[in-house]
């Protein structure tokens, strides 16, 4: 991670510290950008479209939009390269997308490829006045903790969304194998949901948890997107079991599937 060896060359030296300088700029460019969409950008759509599906189709894609274009600033920018594997199995409306999360940038590279991306925010964040009205205008999940969580995303993504969710619910410490946590199975479940699974990686890795954003690695990174074929949820419910319990038997059963599926591991737990 980061830093010169002593073998580096002047020239070697100067990429590093341009892409230290680059780094911080694109950080700078993300804070602008989302400040430009909330102040000139949603507030004409909240007033004159007064449709809210249609409304919250237009910020979606202006959402989308802004993070391509952030893609496409890093990559000018000579920060990295990036690879996006079957995109086409994104074009469509109603998905549950779970994604590992290697890095800080892995929301920017798939909600910039999703028109209709729904997420899950933080309850903070949709109740804070510079920003529940983007949230709300987009039509964002908030995450209260609250018991209706799940059927809120089971709604969403059932209303055509396609819903982004990191099922470890940060991003995986380096060296540590991926730590699920059993929401997203929940929904899958319960919803009788299909998985469009994304594995996404990036070498040399940058932007993990606990590092610092100037700890930019030797050389340029390289991201992949790899979308998934579907994952049947119906492969994970047992006719036999039913109700309450069947349904936590079953989540667990595609948490431990997930868990060794986002670790690269060969085994197919819960078959």
């Amino acid at each position: 991670m980061g830093g010169n060896g002593s073998g580096a060359t002047v020239g070697d030296r100067l990429d590093h510290l341009w892409r230290v300088f680059g780094t911080g700029l694109s950080f700078l460019a993300f804070g602008v950008g989302g400040l430009v969409l909330r102040v000139l950008v949603f507030p004409p759509m909240q007033w004159f479209v007064r449709d809210p599906s249609r409304r919250r189709r237009l910020v979606r894609r202006a959402v989308q939009r802004s993070f391509a274009a952030h893609v496409e600033l890093m990559r000018q920018l000579g920060l990295l390269t990036y690879e996006i594997r079957h995109r086409e199995r994104l074009q469509r409306d109603g998905l549950l997308i779970l994604a590992n999360h290697p890095t800080l940038i892995d929301v920017v590279f798939l909600v910039s490829l999703l028109p209709n991306a729904d997420c899950v925010v933080k309850s903070a964040v949709a109740r804070n006045p510079f920003m529940r009205g983007p949230v709300r205008a987009a039509g964002y999940v908030s995450n209260d903790d609250g018991a209706g969580l799940v059927d809120d995303c089971i709604a969403a993504v059932r209303a055509g969304g396609n819903l982004v969710i990191f099922p470890e619910g940060t991003r995986t410490v380096r060296g540590q194998p991926p730590k699920l946590q059993r929401g997203a199975a929940n929904i899958a479940v319960r919803g009788r949901l299909d998985i469009t699974p994304v594995r996404l990686s990036c070498t040399p890795m940058t932007l993990g948890k606990g590092e610092k954003w100037y700890r930019v690695p030797t050389r340029r990174f390289h991201v992949v997107v790899d979308v998934q074929e579907d994952l049947p949820i119906a492969r994970f419910l047992n006719a036999a079991e039913s109700g309450t319990g069947g349904d936590a038997a079953a989540a667990r059963r595609l948490t431990d599937y997930l868990t060794h599926y986002f670790s690269g591991e060969e085994t197919r737990a819960g078959t």
